[in-house]
């Protein structure tokens, strides 16, 4: 421990002293094992004027990348409002740290613009040019001749390499590949720039693993666009681990992941103390309905526009009882009805919607929607999934609802000429009305509070995403299955065609 720098290991600028050999070796040990502490000492050295304020979005932030640097994830995209130490966090410190533990590893960077990537790389290279790295991570040496602003190689033949979207990343890969804000908010509405970006990141980025099976690929943004490279991405690739942190919390939320245990009540605040309702308030007069959604809530539309506000859903925690005693018995009888709602879309390819089933079960006039299932498939494979899906609900299901028209009309025939699907199937005609105009007329049951969602489901933002952007959205077939199964409970029960309100 000869020639230890212990005085000038500083947090928030504040002298830690003399520390004991001892308290510096566990030191140590923290910040190798665990990146939330590392990043407290990252923040202190690239921002040393700021005081840190710690709070729970960043461990949640430290347990996604750590589970990533562990291969544990490999696709990783996070929407979360500016401001939240995104940048620091994801690009500079996390790159200072996996070098430090593997000197081998080799990380490639993008922002939408070269100054920004150069700005990262130069903090992340301030980090690893400071005594206290140095004495946490001495197996990292930078080669002398191969350190600049943009790229630095280590003598383990590791390194980081800082690109441009739409600049040249030919030549280099990564096992590790990080996109920070990969296109310019104030450029986002022109289709030729997101569709120049969307490009790039298909023919240029996703070439640069260097193992497609072990590379790590992360994008962390804010949503600025429905299709922007968070919905370029979950659109026309799969696998994605989706980590959504809106400013405010849409509906109780409960967040569980590594060491992080969170419950956000109905309209809390990311973090209070950095960013309070007055500056809420002011990001929305500032940024308007549309542009606070997309950059603060991660949802690009309004949650007030659209024909369906997703406010008017309720929530549940734990799914309803599918099944109750008969009074006086210890004999089970089905507490509700359940139903699948089936949109059927049999191409599997990038320009058609995907098919979806969707479990609904009605149980005193209120609707629970249990499950999504949504894909791009062929034929076989759809009444493959349908017939799997039925079967799993098989002891409760009491109608299979189809549209009775064009892809869905073939499906009706085969089903119901399949010895082995015994479940009743309901042929739903859609009429002449358009999408938009039978959404309309069912939207009052979600109004009056009688359709619950849960409060957690890996399929769940993706919906509401959906029923928020509808009708001006890329897809509508969530929606088309909901209304669908709206009518048949509206027909079954004769309720009136009113608007609420």
């Amino acid at each position: 421990m000869q020639g230890c720098a212990c005085k000038q290991y500083k947090v928030n600028e504040q002298p830690l002293g003399a520390i004991h050999a001892a308290q510096v070796l566990k030191q140590r040990r923290a910040m190798r094992n665990d990146f939330a502490p590392f990043l407290r000492m990252a923040f202190a050295t690239v921002d040393p004027g700021a005081v840190y304020k710690h709070n729970w979005h960043i461990d949640l932030l430290s347990e996604y990348l750590t589970a990533c640097y562990k291969r544990q994830l490999t696709k990783l995209i996070i929407n979360i409002p500016p401001r939240f130490l995104k940048s620091l966090t994801t690009t500079v410190a996390f790159p200072a740290w996996v070098l430090g533990l593997n000197p081998k590893e080799q990380i490639l960077t993008g922002s939408y613009s070269g100054s920004l990537s150069t700005k990262h790389s130069v903090d992340c290279r301030a980090i690893i040019r400071r005594p206290w790295y140095q004495h946490c991570f001495p197996e990292l040496k930078i080669v002398d001749d191969q350190d600049t602003k943009t790229e630095f190689v280590t003598t383990e033949r590791g390194y980081r390499v800082a690109t441009s979207v739409k600049g040249t990343a030919t030549g280099k890969g990564g096992n590790i590949l990080i996109l920070d804000d990969p296109i310019d908010p104030f450029k986002v509405h022109s289709k030729i720039e997101r569709e120049a970006t969307n490009d790039w990141l298909d023919s240029v980025w996703s070439s640069r693993k260097n193992d497609p099976n072990t590379s790590v690929e992360i994008l962390i943004m804010q949503r600025v666009h429905q299709d922007d490279p968070t919905g370029h991405f979950l659109e026309n690739s799969s696998g994605w681990e989706h980590l959504v942190i809106p400013q405010v919390a849409p509906h109780k939320t409960v967040i569980d992941f590594g060491k992080v245990h969170v419950v956000r009540e109905e309209g809390e605040l990311i973090h209070p103390a950095r960013f309070d309702q007055a500056k809420v308030d002011e990001a929305k007069r500032r940024l308007g309905t549309y542009g606070f959604a997309g950059q603060h809530q991660q949802v690009p539309a309004p949650l007030e526009g659209g024909i369906i506000n997703p406010l008017w859903f309720k929530r549940y925690k734990t799914p309803p009882a599918l099944e109750e005693k008969i009074e006086g018995t210890d004999k089970l009888q089905p507490a509700g009805m359940l139903r699948l709602s089936l949109d059927t879309a049999f191409k599997p390819d990038q320009l058609n919607d995907p098919s979806v089933i969707e479990v609904w079960f009605e149980s005193k006039a209120k609707h629970y929607l249990l499950d999504v299932w949504r894909d791009k498939v062929g034929y076989p494979m759809l009444k493959k999934v349908v017939k799997d899906i039925s079967q799993k609900w098989a002891k409760h299901i009491n109608e299979v609802l189809i549209e009775d028209k064009a892809s869905g009309q073939s499906l009706i025939q085969d089903l119901r000429e399949d010895p082995t699907y015994p479940w009743p199937i309901i042929a739903m005609n859609p009429g002449q009305q358009s999408k938009v105009v039978r959404m309309d007329t069912e939207a009052p049951q979600i109004e009056a509070g009688n359709v619950y969602l849960p409060e957690v489901a890996g399929w769940l933002f993706d919906f509401e995403t959906e029923v928020a952007n509808f009708p001006v959205g890329t897809h509508d077939d969530q929606v088309d299955a909901m209304s669908q199964y709206l009518k048949r409970i509206r027909e079954a029960h004769g309720l009136a065609l009113v608007r609420w309100g």
